[in-house]
C-alpha cells in the first residue's frame, strides 16, 4: 500500500502529540493523517477513548493504518474487537504504556485500562518498544505484542519515544512506518 491510499488515524497518548514530536510532525506532513480526537487528554478514560477511535475508523473512507503511542496503543489494545476489520489494514505502534502498574491506577483512578487485552487483533501490526521505557518494561511489552500477533521490534534505547527522548524529527521512525506500510494489502470488506 502507498500512504496516500489510506486514512492514517493517529492515535497519541497522554496529553495528546505535540507539534513538536513525531507524530505531530507527521501530522503535519501526511496529507492523508490526521488525529483521533480525545475529550479529556489528560484523564484518559478507556470507554471514551475506544469510542473515539471506533467512531474514527467508522467514518474512514480509504483502508486505515493506525498510528499509535503510549495509552493509544492500550485504546486499540481494547477498541480492536469492535473496529471493522473490513477497514482497518494494520497498525504501527510505537513506546507502550503499562497501565497495569498501581500507581496508573493512583493517578489517574479507574481508568479502565487494566487489565490489558490478550487477544490478536485480527489485521497486521508491529510494535517497537524501547530497552529503557520508563512506561513499560520490555519484556512485558513482548509479552502483549505476542498476544496481540503483532511482530515485536526493540529499536534500542529510545526512552519513551517522545519529544523528551529526542523524538521530534525521528527520521528512522518514518523508515520504519514507510517499510511497514509498503508490506500491507488493503483489508477484505
Amino acid at each position: 500500500m502507498k500512504i496516500r491510499d489510506t486514512d492514517l488515524l493517529i492515535v497519541p497518548g497522554l496529553g495528546n502529540a505535540s507539534d513538536d514530536d513525531w507524530q505531530g510532525r507527521w501530522l503535519a506532513r501526511m496529507p492523508t493523517a490526521r488525529r483521533v480526537e480525545q475529550a479529556d487528554w489528560h484523564k484518559p478514560q478507556r470507554e471514551d477513548w475506544v469510542a473515539a477511535l471506533v467512531a474514527a475508523v467508522d467514518e474512514a473512507t480509504k483502508p486505515v493504518v493506525l498510528i499509535a503511542h503510549s495509552v493509544g496503543i492500550l485504546t486499540l489494545a481494547h477498541a480492536a474487537p469492535l473496529l471493522d476489520k473490513g477497514k482497518v489494514a494494520g497498525a504501527f505502534m510505537v513506546g507502550v504504556s503499562d497501565w497495569e502498574r498501581p500507581e496508573m491506577a493512583e493517578k489517574f483512578g479507574d481508568h479502565g485500562f487494566d487489565p490489558v487485552p490478550h487477544e490478536a487483533f485480527g489485521f497486521p501490526a508491529v510494535l517497537l518498544a524501547s530497552s529503557n521505557d520508563p512506561s513499560c518494561d520490555v519484556e512485558r511489552a513482548e509479552v502483549w505484542a505476542k498476544a496481540w500477533g503483532a511482530r515485536f521490534v526493540v529499536a534500542g534505547e529510545m526512552g519513551h519515544f517522545n519529544a523528551a527522548s529526542g523524538h521530534g524529527p525521528w527520521p528512522e521512525g518514518l523508515m520504519t512506518f514507510a517499510q511497514f506500510i509498503a508490506t500491507l494489502t488493503p483489508p477484505s470488506p
